[in-house]
């Protein structure tokens, strides 16, 4: 695929990774090159994230905390951060799946309430990271899948619209295709993007999405 849609994959992680900051009272930066944040992100989030090819690891380096613990979401697998005291954390690949095809899957549920985000929260493993300014703002969407109990069960995070982001993906389910076609069936018609590690990688091929292009992450 073209490098388009890597950076648009790229752009709406980086909104994602903005509103997951803002929420826990920090204020992100987005210029041509990169998103950023000046003060140490939460867990698991990155402290900037590349939007372009290219960009000069010097001048991105000096918007963040480059303190241990530091993390670079390096969109096109294009930088050499090693000299600077950081490793390759994991290797990735951005996926996108074009709005064809019918639908298999039965569509998730949206999180609406704080209980919610709550329940769904501690079924993804991420506990207390997810805070109940997300589901203030509209390009965000949390799905759930329940149980016959109300268990949830599964689930996933959609940020954007055109395309629209993917992203925390988890199952408890003994078909991890499962929820990945319930991505899709919730959103039909809608161009949708994203990032797996290799390992995890199948599961999304089989619901359309392909791999699109190499993505690090740095940690120093």
């Amino acid at each position: 695929m073209t490098t388009d849609v890597r950076e648009a994959a790229a752009h709406d992680n980086a909104r994602w990774c903005d509103a997951v900051c803002a929420s826990h009272g920090l204020a992100g930066r987005f210029d041509a090159d990169a998103w950023s944040v000046p003060r140490r992100s939460p867990q698991w989030y990155p402290d900037a994230v590349t939007l372009r090819p290219g960009v000069d690891p010097e001048a991105l380096l000096a918007r963040i905390d480059v303190g241990p613990g530091a993390s670079v979401k390096d969109s096109f697998a294009d930088l050499d951060l090693s000299a600077y005291g950081f490793r390759v954390l994991f290797d990735a690949q951005w996926i996108h799946r074009p709005p064809t095809g019918t639908p298999t899957g039965t569509p998730l549920t949206p999180v609406t309430t704080g209980q919610g985000l709550a329940a769904w929260a501690s079924a993804h493993g991420g506990g207390e990271l997810f805070r109940p300014a997300l589901l203030a703002d509209g390009r965000i969407r949390v799905l759930a899948r329940h149980d016959e109990r109300g268990a949830v069960v599964g689930g996933a995070v959609v940020s954007g619209d055109d395309p629209a982001g993917v992203s925390n993906v988890f199952s408890h389910s003994d078909d991890p295709d499962e929820i990945w076609h319930a991505i899709v069936a919730t959103l039909p018609g809608v161009p949708l993007v994203g990032y797996e590690t290799i390992p995890d990688l199948a599961p999304a091929r089989r619901a359309g999405f392909l791999p699109v292009g190499p993505l690090r992450v740095w940690l120093r």
